[in-house]
């Protein structure tokens, strides 16, 4: 059996043991948001670069809540429509906060938020020629993933359903196929809308899932937190036990023979 406490993955280099990131917007406030984190176990957070004050000291700062020396920070380029807009933004945050592990996503349009993946597959390029680790966000193609791990991403990102609909995972078959091929963690991105979502994940052999929206506009969002931190280590132990087979048929729990 497995102990939890020695299945830690890694990326980049860098060893975690939980496996489950969230994000750092929609939340009423930074200390709500620091609360969640702490509820969640979370050892990684994102940061949308082009909405969330890292560097401003007049203003309210992500940093004064979550302490970066204790949590890692995962720049990402939420909100960039070009691989151009996606390099300058987090070449800006390695400027900003020496990060060089990011998250890339580019959008192909503001209505789906699905990823463009030429673009996407460009930006991952030239990010890895430059020294970045990028953790790529992508569609929940086998094909596409590969090329992304072949242009020198971290990790594949695959969507489980658009980004904050809360749909949950839409293709069990492309997110196996994606974990079966990948020689790079594979991490469910986008549409988790509760802790049986991120349970499904993790027993299709996901290394981790990434979620914000359904944290943040949860309820009770520390409760919420709490609940994906369960899902998660239970999905990972019950893939690590092997789940039964499925039959067509009905098989008795106990044997029918030598009965009285």
């Amino acid at each position: 059996m497995t102990d939890r406490q020695d299945d830690s993955w890694s990326v980049a280099g860098r060893t975690f043991r939980s496996r489950l990131i969230v994000g750092t917007g929609k939340y009423k406030d930074f200390a709500q948001n620091a609360a969640a984190l702490d509820a969640s176990g979370a050892e990684i957070v994102t940061v949308a670069v082009r909405r969330v004050n890292v560097s401003d000291p007049k203003q309210p700062m992500l940093t004064d809540f979550i302490d970066p020396r204790r949590v890692t920070y995962l720049p990402n380029t939420a909100g960039c429509f070009t691989a151009d807009e996606a390099i300058r933004t987090l070449r800006l945050a390695r400027e900003a906060g020496g990060w060089d592990l990011v998250k890339l996503e580019v959008l192909g349009e503001a209505k789906t938020l699905y990823p463009d993946m030429r673009e996407t597959l460009r930006a991952t390029e030239v990010l890895a020629n430059e020294g970045f680790h990028p953790m790529v966000y992508c569609v929940d193609d086998p094909i596409a993933a590969k090329q992304l791990e072949d242009a020198g991403a971290v990790a594949i990102m695959p969507l489980g359903a658009p980004i904050g609909s809360g749909l949950g995972i839409q293709n069990r078959v492309t997110i196996r196929l994606i974990v079966e091929g990948a020689s790079v963690p594979v991490l469910v991105d986008a549409g988790v809308g509760t802790a049986s979502d991120a349970a499904i994940a993790m027993e299709l052999g996901c290394d981790g899932v990434l979620m914000n929206t359904a944290i943040a506009e949860a309820q009770d969002p520390i409760r919420m937190a709490r609940a994906m931190r369960l899902a998660v280590e239970a999905g990972r132990d019950a893939y690590l036990a092997g789940r039964m087979a499925t039959r067509k048929y009905a098989d008795p729990s106990s044997p029918l023979a030598g009965l009285i």
